[in-house]
């Protein structure tokens, strides 16, 4: 089977993984552990642990447990006391002082939830990401920096920290490596800001996909077309791939991202795609989610066209 590696953090990542799931492959996801607002930044502050929460996520997708269990580790506390902690959370953050560590804390419940593949930390650190502003202002932490109305310049972490040497195992033996879509700036960067994955991913004999965001993130990609996020993400690495939305989303689907969130739909450019020599497979890509109304990349959609990908030209 084919090895691919995922980078990134948050729901476009474990959407993903719940449809590359069905396929075979030897999947692994790598996931920043720099989150810090709600539950997780509860449980990272206490505990003095890398964040927990998109973690959890991305095992709960990719589980193939029984639904109750799913549901149950999926309910979160409406008492204040609990600070609507998710049982995902607590469960693994109670793992992670019990075993010592996140990696096994994760491999314990890979185990738990019967997940065919792996599921790596970026590192076992706490850390935390800075921002620098577009008016040179400086904010710490990823939940303040996502909810600040001031456009990214750049991010940096706040220390220097130990890279997870499991993940650059993973980058060595993969055939394909997957940036997923999601907050170029607090998702895929928090990676690929560090020199030793940028670099092993550069040197690696993978391919690299870029998977495009649906819609453009404010203060992040305001206005960005589908080359506009490849240009930042090419300053770092490589990028031979690129799979992008083609079908129009329609208009009363649109009206609550236009009008209550200021986003707009990242449209496809592709001649200048094609003169930077990135493949582009385009294909309709979005459905609308039954659990929340919300328009994501349908998965198991994605997940075919990476599955071609993968077995036509890699």
């Amino acid at each position: 089977m084919k090895n691919v590696v995922i980078f990134g953090g948050g729901t476009g990542q474990s959407n993903l993984l719940s449809g590359l799931k069905l396929f075979p492959l030897n999947v692994c996801a790598v996931i920043s552990v720099s989150d810090s607002g709600s539950s997780t930044g509860i449980l990272k502050r206490e505990m003095s642990i890398p964040a927990v929460g998109d973690v959890a996520k991305v095992l709960l997708y990719m589980s193939n447990a029984d639904k109750d269990l799913t549901d149950l580790l999926s309910y979160r506390f409406d008492n204040p006391s609990l600070e609507r902690h998710p049982i995902k959370n607590l469960l693994l953050a109670a793992l992670v002082d019990q075993k010592g560590n996140l990696t096994e804390a994760i491999d314990f419940m890979c185990k738990l939830l019967k997940i065919n593949g792996r599921v790596l930390p970026i590192t076992e650190e706490k850390v935390d990401l800075i921002g620098t502003m577009e008016d040179d202002s400086i904010v710490l932490g990823e939940d303040n920096i996502t909810k600040s109305e001031k456009k990214i310049k750049s991010i940096k972490y706040d220390k220097d920290f130990v890279i997870n040497k499991e993940v650059f195992k993973a980058i060595r033996n993969a055939d394909l490596i997957i940036l997923s879509p999601g907050s170029i700036y607090t998702s895929l960067l928090p990676h690929l800001i560090l020199k030793e994955v940028r670099d092993e991913i550069n040197n690696s004999k993978a391919k690299v996909m870029y998977i495009s965001n649906l819609f453009t993130q404010p203060g992040e990609t305001d206005d960005f077309k589908v080359s506009n996020h490849l240009e930042i993400l090419k300053e770092y690495v490589k990028i031979d791939v690129v799979l992008a939305n083609d079908k129009k989303i329609p208009s009363y689907m649109m009206k609550k991202y236009l009008v209550k969130e200021q986003k707009d739909v990242v449209k496809i450019d592709k001649k200048r795609i094609e003169a930077m020599k990135i493949k582009l497979i385009s294909d309709k890509l979005y459905n609308l989610s039954k659990m929340d109304g919300t328009i994501k990349h349908d998965p198991l959609k994605t997940a075919y066209l990476i599955f071609s990908y993968l077995m036509d030209e890699v």
